[in-house]
């Protein structure tokens, strides 16, 4: 039985086959010199190219380099949650295939947890190659998070960190079926600290999140945090009840004083149809909680495994099944 790695990186990959040589080549210059067991654990996430065949190459040269072939796409957010059930590591970091988040970075995020640090985030300092359409919506988006949820989440920063094992065991914990990952790294506390760098383009490969998976993306990270949406439209709809008697009370003080006025089929129209929009707004974020309900009762595995490469035989049983 091998001795526990002292690092486990976790690389999600989903059609990154243009990537790959690039960020081993660039993982094994800055793992060599530091002299440590480590492991490389990649998941495939029903990747559509030839991302599975690249990386079963790199895992007979090496065979640090472990596989989970998932049965379909999942999302990140499952993929990750896949490498976390089977990482051995003392600590963990998940890092992209995409090489936006510099492999050269793992040293320092190593020399913070030297220093006692169980959760050792990065945070962007810049975001190269991405629109500004896209810039400022993350910058929102992390504003309005920050101020309706009661979890602290750090801005500007993704899944690239450094987690002790201890964390590790405790995000298997977690059972949740739509999970927001970066919430879940600040849900479960521990000591943490963050570190800064720019952040690069994409190096080779286009990005599978259009502006319509972001969106939801969001919606994941607001219901999973928050149940402020749900507030919020109890008191507008107070706010417009209040409205509503104020302005019946001044048509019975006006119709007293000046007489029946002929009804305005105008103003009848707007009113109504302002409310309805209101109504159908309010039952549009309670559905939203509703399905996430949904998909939690049902119960089903986070995931399936198709095969694996390396990894031992009494872990993989295929099912992402948590109790």
């Amino acid at each position: 039985m091998s001795s526990q790695p002292e690092l486990s990186l976790l690389i999600p990959c989903y059609n990154e086959e243009e990537n790959l040589p690039v960020l081993f080549s660039r993982l094994e210059s800055v793992l060599q010199p530091l002299n440590l067991n480590y492991e490389i654990v990649c998941i495939n996430d029903g990747s559509k190219d030839n991302t599975l065949k690249c990386l079963v190459e790199f895992h007979q040269r090496d065979k640090r380099i472990k596989i989970i072939n998932l049965s379909r796409n999942f999302g990140k957010e499952i993929a990750m949650s896949a490498g976390l059930d089977y990482t051995k590591g003392k600590t963990v970091i998940p890092i992209d295939a995409d090489l936006q988040d510099p492999p050269e970075l793992i040293i320092d995020l190593l020399a913070k947890w030297r220093e006692g640090y169980d959760v050792v985030y990065a945070v962007r300092k810049t975001r190269q190659g991405e629109s500004w359409i896209k810039r400022k919506t993350a910058e929102y988006f992390y504003s309005l998070i920050a101020k309706i949820s009661t979890i602290p989440i750090p801005a500007n920063t993704g899944d690239y960190r450094l987690l002790d094992e201890k964390v590790v065991k405790a995000l298997r914990k977690i059972p949740e079926r739509n999970r927001f990952m970066k919430g879940l790294f600040s849900w479960v506390g521990y000591k943490q600290t963050a570190i800064y760098f720019d952040r690069f383009p994409r190096y080779g490969g286009k990005t599978s999140f259009n502006y319509w998976k972001l969106w939801n993306f969001a919606l994941d990270g607001i219901t999973s945090f928050s149940s402020i949406p749900l507030k919020i439209w109890s008191y507008f709809g107070l706010f417009i009840s209040f409205i509503s008697l104020l302005y019946g009370l001044f048509l019975v003080l006006k119709t007293i004083i000046s007489g029946v006025d002929l009804p305005g089929y105008a103003s009848t129209i707007v009113a109504i149809l302002f409310l309805g929009g209101i109504q159908l707004i309010t039952l549009g974020v309670i559905g939203e909680y509703i399905a996430r309900i949904y998909e939690e009762v049902k119960q089903r595995p986070l995931y399936l495994i198709r095969e694996t490469y390396g990894i031992e035989d009494d872990l993989s049983s295929g099912f992402g099944v948590r109790s």
